[in-house]
């Protein structure tokens, strides 16, 4: 059980840190400070918020990914603790990320540019991530492999 709390507090700082970088973060913060101040003021952690999305923003801008990290594994370990003390802050976060998932942003798309130079090439030569459904059709005469040990 515990590692399903740490993995539920995991996932929960990624969303959180994740959003703080959108442009939706100005509309999912306060639901994020009130889950997190836990019926305490929520301007306290409102204001902790604001302050962790300043630094990951700065973070993000000049490359720091250490930095960023570190915001995150922060979040992380507070909402382990959240989950640790109070038995009713699991369903709570299950359901504030399912209501915040809409909000989360898409995930990062890959670019692949591929230069091949020189050499022979017998087949189709594919470099990429998710591929799927392909077809080839080659036309022509296949061109005879030369054998090993120049045979």
């Amino acid at each position: 059980m515990e590692a399903e709390l740490t993995a539920l507090a995991a996932s929960g700082a990624t969303a959180f840190v994740g959003l703080m970088a959108t442009e939706a973060w100005n509309q999912v913060r306060g639901r994020v400070a009130r889950f997190l101040a836990r019926g305490e003021d929520s301007e306290d952690v409102d204001a902790e918020l604001e302050e962790s999305r300043a630094e990951l923003m700065a973070a993000r801008r000049s490359g720091d990914e250490d930095g960023a990290a570190d915001i995150a594994a922060e979040w992380r370990v507070r909402l382990r603790r959240a989950l640790r003390d109070n038995p009713e802050a699991e369903r709570e976060l299950r359901s504030l990320l399912d209501e915040l998932a809409p909000h989360q942003p898409s995930a990062p798309t890959v670019t692949v540019n591929n230069s091949t130079n020189g050499g022979t090439y017998y087949g189709q030569v594919i470099q990429g991530h998710d591929i799927s459904g392909l077809t080839f059709n080659g036309g022509g005469a296949a061109v005879p492999r030369p054998e090993v040990g120049g045979r």
